[in-house]
């Protein structure tokens, strides 16, 4: 059974769909128990980070996010979830990320042509063998929307990078923590084989 973090952020429903595609077993849940029984758990989500952070304080879901990861369970970040891993972010400097990976989040910064939020397809670069990637081509075209980018302090996490302006830090792999700024439920089937990996870790 995998479950996705219910924490008031958007987008939830659409990663449950993806995953029902996949024949998988899915439960929304702001139950810590049910959290920490899963199999695998998924932080989804779009919105703001300090709100984010507020909210999982509030429910007690941030000491949860803790415990799964040190209790090994491959735990997937998407989006807003990627970024609440890291340390701190330039949209919310008040804010205290969950600090599980080494990093910041800043703003994509302003260039002629770039419009910002950086809504759209881009292609991944990938390294260091990712193993959300297994099967995947060089430059395959992933849906971004984010106006914050990663920058991790360990580059050998990073398994997958892009470029709007910045060189974007898009996907992170750490022991059981995987995350991906981009939203691979909107990436169509080589989003659905990003999910299908983590689905079969």
């Amino acid at each position: 059974m995998i479950a996705m973090i219910d924490y008031d952020a958007g987008n939830i429903k659409s990663v449950e769909k993806a995953l029902q595609k996949l024949g998988a077993d899915v439960v929304i849940t702001k139950d810590p128990q049910e959290i920490l029984s899963a199999d695998k758990v998924i932080l989804p989500g779009v919105g703001s980070f300090g709100d984010a952070m507020n909210n999982l304080t509030k429910y007690g879901l941030d000491e949860v996010i803790h415990q799964v990861v040190e209790n090994r369970t491959p735990f997937l970040g998407i989006c807003l979830g990627l970024q609440l891993l890291f340390e701190r972010s330039d949209e919310s400097p008040e804010a205290v990320g969950l600090g599980i990976l080494k990093g910041e989040i800043l703003r994509i910064p302003d260039a002629d042509g770039l419009k910002i939020p950086h809504m759209g397809w881009n292609s991944l670069h990938l390294q260091y063998n990712g193993r959300l990637f297994e099967g995947l081509k060089e430059n395959d075209y992933v849906y971004f929307v984010h106006s914050y980018y990663l920058k991790a302090e360990d580059e050998s996490i990073v398994k997958a990078t892009t470029n709007y302006g910045v060189n974007i830090h898009a996907s992170v792999e750490k022991d059981n923590v995987f995350a991906c700024q981009f939203h691979p439920e909107k990436s169509s089937d080589v989003g659905l084989k990003i999910l299908k990996n983590f689905v079969e870790l």
